[in-house]
């Protein structure tokens, strides 16, 4: 069983700046795609980003796409999420999430993910 910890959340005022962490444990983490996921209030979790194993390839979510910014380093078993000029729409309990099929690609449905970490709250005020 892999074991997910998310990091870096805070309360940013709009067009503010965040760096999301995620450090991964109980998997081979270099063999698994990794996504980022959020949950605003009073709306259903939605997909914001992943990359495929080798850092490679990425997808976005519409909204966020030339604002945030995936990557991850297999060395040290992270997966990061830059997020630039933040809005308040933003707002939500960010998770990061491994894709459950070894060398599988990156997939925005959370059923293609296995093992989800407790979340980091994100803020942004108008």
């Amino acid at each position: 069983q892999a074991q997910l910890a998310e990091s870096g959340g805070g309360l940013v005022q709009a067009g503010d700046s965040l760096r999301l962490s995620c450090v991964q444990s109980g998997r081979t983490f270099s063999n698994y795609a990794m996504g980022w996921f959020r949950q605003g209030p009073g709306k259903e979790r939605e997909f914001v980003a992943n990359i495929n194993y080798a850092g490679t390839t990425t997808d976005y979510l519409d909204a966020v796409k030339g604002r945030f910014t995936i990557s991850r380093d297999n060395a040290k078993k992270m997966v990061y999420l830059q997020m630039n000029g933040l809005k308040p729409d933003d707002t939500a309990v960010y998770y990061c999430a491994i894709g459950r099929t070894y060398f599988g690609p990156p997939s925005r449905h959370e059923p293609d993910y296995d093992y989800w970490g407790q979340g980091t709250q994100v803020t942004v005020s108008s």
